[in-house]
């Protein structure tokens, strides 16, 4: 057996062999893009701090978006490979933390299809060098589930606001439990703007609120109506039926596609590509991988585009996580679509999982 030292040495090896430039972005970054991207449940974690101006900064909460924020102020177009090893700092539940995370971000390659083998084989890499036994690895299908929903027979609203919820179990089931018990009734006349306008501004006043702070009358007469237009448009109850048959399928990896593939004839749906792509990809991960594909399964950041997976060790902690973020170039400010492919790993766990 190797002695950590061994395999702190053999991972900084990994890292520089990808034919990667060695990215180490600064350990102060401003908190607003991982707000804007990741969310509330994600700031939640962020150790912050903040400037004499107002501004806040966070400590380095990951290497991803810094990496991908400073290939795009460089210049976006050509390909790029960018390899880490360094320390994050996140909140945890039992107080702030420091640990160490390594990793690989594949940009705007020539095949993505290749890139996004290759972090396979250096996400298998990393754990053989520190000696996990029967790795467990599930893979989810963004770009799957984005083509049944393209071609579901629901209304337009209802597509993104589904496919905000991918990946969030729960809101997702209560959204679609909600959407079934919802009545199938003719639209009735809705309040124009400036009688809503009207009432709520009266209501506010009456109440001591102020017109301007917070949230303003228009606001919120454009929220009602929205809402209001959103509440009426039906989604058939065969629609939200093939909905809940898909995300309840999980298994083991060709399995589980054979029954995606069963589920799309039955409703006459085309998901032969994505399909086609899943299985190609399932050679790179070696022919005696315990590969589980789970329908339901992404990560809760809608710049996620296509295959993602997750590998955990014998205790059911993620080891490694990533996949094609082809949509993050874009938010951070790319013009034109890129393919993006990479994972993280956590080293500490990888650690823990070969401690005697």
């Amino acid at each position: 057996m190797t002695t950590p030292a061994e395999r702190r040495t053999a991972l900084e090896a990994l890292v520089e062999a990808q034919s990667a430039t060695r990215a180490n972005p600064p350990l102060l970054l401003s908190a607003d893009p991982y707000f804007d991207l990741a969310g509330e449940e994600f700031g939640r974690r962020l150790l912050l701090t903040m400037s004499t101006t107002g501004a806040e900064y966070c400590l380095r909460p990951d290497f991803t978006l810094p990496i991908v924020q400073n290939y795009i102020s460089d210049g976006v177009g050509k390909p790029a490979a960018f390899g880490y090893l360094g320390p994050i700092f996140r909140q945890r539940d039992d107080g702030p933390a420091e640990f160490d995370q390594a990793g690989l971000e594949l940009l705007a390659q020539t095949d993505p299809d290749v890139a996004l083998d290759q972090v396979f084989t250096f996400a298998r890499a990393a754990l053989e060098l520190f000696e996990v036994k029967a790795p467990a690895i599930r893979l989810g299908g963004v770009g799957l589930f984005e083509a049944l929903l393209a071609q579901a027979d629901m209304p337009d609203p209802w597509r993104p606001r589904i496919r905000h919820r991918f990946g969030h179990t729960e809101a997702l089931t209560r959204l679609l439990a909600r959407l079934a018990a919802a009545p199938d009734v003719e639209r009735t006349a809705q309040p124009t703007l400036k009688t809503l306008l009207n009432d709520i501004t009266e209501q506010m006043v009456a109440a001591g609120l102020s017109l301007s702070e917070g949230r303003t009358p228009v606001e919120i007469a454009d929220r009602y109506l929205e809402q209001q237009a959103l509440d009426a448009e039906h989604v058939p109850a065969e629609t939200l039926k093939m909905l809940g048959d898909y995300l309840a399928i999980s298994g083991p990896a060709l399995q589980a596609l054979v029954r995606v593939e069963q589920l799309a004839w039955r409703y006459r749906l085309d998901l032969s590509a994505p399909l086609k792509t899943l299985r190609h990809h399932l050679t790179a991960l070696g022919p005696n991988a315990d590969v589980t594909f789970d329908a339901s399964f992404s990560p809760r950041l809608d710049y996620y585009t296509g295959i993602v997976f997750e590998i955990t060790g014998q205790g059911g902690e993620v080891l490694a996580s990533g996949g094609q973020y082809d949509r993050l170039l874009e938010r951070l400010g790319a013009r034109a679509p890129i393919a993006a492919s990479g994972c993280a790993l956590w080293v500490d766990r990888l650690e823990a999982e070969t401690a005697p």
